[in-house]
């Protein structure tokens, strides 16, 4: 899919910027050229300050999005994926594991679900990275509570498991 907007956009990293932005954030575009975040409309001048662009390139990159079937297909039914809730796990006594893993490895994520399910823990929520948006994606595994100290050195065992953190 990258390699889609690659191609249509290559000749502008600014627009690049903007399309990858867009992406990564689950935000759509709308068929009368404005981006929402779910229904609230993102300001095009927000937006630009927030990647260091000018505004205009905003704009420019929604009609070169819009203009284009293919990418028409894509960016207009992206949504956000929902809260992360990585960041106050430890807060509401949720236990956090990121694992980096190759991403052409397949079954990382069924496998590490099933040591956790063997464990007798929950997962309330798993997060994985587009390998083609993110150089390192990393699976981020919230549970329902911490993991038992075993579990953990067990994850590095899994074929394609480069690393793994808990926090």
């Amino acid at each position: 899919m990258w390699s889609q907007v690659e191609s249509h956009l290559s000749g502008s990293p600014a627009k690049l910027k903007v399309a990858k932005s867009i992406l990564e954030l689950g935000l759509t575009v709308r068929e009368d050229g404005r981006i929402y975040c779910g229904p609230i409309e993102i300001a095009p001048l927000k937006m630009a300050r927030a990647l260091g662009l000018d505004r205009r390139v905003i704009g420019d990159t929604v009609r070169a999005i819009l203009e284009e079937p293919s990418l028409r297909e894509v960016f207009t039914k992206v949504m956000p994926a929902g809260p992360s809730f990585r960041e106050v796990a430890r807060r509401f006594g949720f236990g956090v594991v990121v694992i980096t893993a190759d991403p052409k490895t397949v079954g990382v994520v069924a496998k590490v679900a099933t040591m956790i399910a063997k464990e007798g823990v929950g997962i309330r929520q798993i997060l994985a990275e587009d390998p083609e948006l993110f150089p390192e994606p990393k699976l981020t595994v919230i549970t329902d509570g911490e993991l038992p100290g075993n579990v953990i050195p067990e994850f590095l065992k899994v074929k394609g498991v480069k690393g793994v953190h808990v926090y």
